[in-house]
């Protein structure tokens, strides 16, 4: 999910172990060194990574039933919004790939309209580590255009952590968000958690509920009506391994949260080693 600055508000095997090790430790460190109008890519993203020679292509489609009505700090408003986002991601080595995101918003009134765009390189842990989670760090950044956000450049570093435990699968993705541009500069990091549980059903049906939050900065958390908190029952369906669908309905339960949303992703995995 693009997660909302508050103020005060998927495992082949690995190449190279000292490769993957060094390449995992160069982007925590990067990690460690470094208001909107939300729900592009609205997930909860797992530990895998794309193999190479694979690419993976995303349509996420959101639909806001019910948000925000009026134009809040030059933003415009939610309610009725249908957001578009592709997204397209490059497996470069058993451990490590890379997305590039294209936001798009088609407005009630105001036609289909490009937000921004936005890369994400993403690596995870060795599976000769043995590990008994998968780990993996994804960082994004990116732009969108200032109607659609406060802050025009962002930074968000999204920890992963998973575990397939039977039939039942979790996931937490406990991400920071930095602003690199606009008034958000002025704020602390922002922690935007995300969470997962699901469950097999079927070999082709899992259901299950995501959880996306925002509780503003570190050291000083938004009063709870200015948090973000939102809960998607969401249906994943296994129909082949080369693609990946999901579902969700999701429910807002704080003022500053958009009440109501209908989302789905539909992706296609191509392998292009002959």
């Amino acid at each position: 999910m693009k997660t909302t600055i508050l103020r005060a508000r998927k495992r082949p095997r690995l190449g190279s172990l000292p490769q993957a090790g060094l390449a995992l430790a160069v982007v925590v460190l990067a990690a460690v060194s470094a208001g909107a109008q939300d729900n592009y890519e609205i997930q909860v993203y797992d530990s895998e990574t794309t193999p190479p020679h694979n690419l993976m292509v995303e349509l996420h489609s959101n639909f806001t039933v019910d948000g925000s009505k009026t134009i809040r700090d030059g933003v415009l408003p939610t309610n009725h919004a249908v957001h578009e986002t592709l997204e397209i991601t490059q497996g470069i080595t058993p451990w490590f790939e890379t997305a590039l995101y294209t936001f798009t918003s088609i407005q009630p009134d105001g036609g289909w309209q490009y937000v921004g765009s936005h890369i994400r390189p993403k690596v995870r842990a060795p599976d000769s580590w043995h590990w008994p989670v998968g780990v993996s760090l994804a960082n994004e950044i990116g732009y969108q255009r200032r109607q659609f956000s406060t802050d025009t450049w962002t930074w968000e570093m999204r920890p992963i952590v998973d575990k397939k435990l039977g039939r039942w699968y979790l996931a937490f993705n406990p991400t920071v968000v930095i602003a690199l541009h606009g008034p958000g500069t002025r704020s602390e990091p922002q922690f935007s958690p995300n969470v997962k549980v699901s469950y097999d059903f079927t070999k082709k049906i899992t259901a299950g509920l995501e959880y996306y939050g925002g509780y503003g900065p570190f050291t000083d958390f938004a009063v709870a009506r200015d948090q973000q908190h939102q809960f998607f029952p969401s249906i994943d369906l296994n129909l082949d391994p080369k693609w990946e669908v999901n579902f969700g309905v999701g429910v807002g339960t704080t003022r500053s949260t958009d009440h109501l949303i209908v989302k789905g992703i539909i992706g296609r995995r191509f392998n292009w080693k002959w």
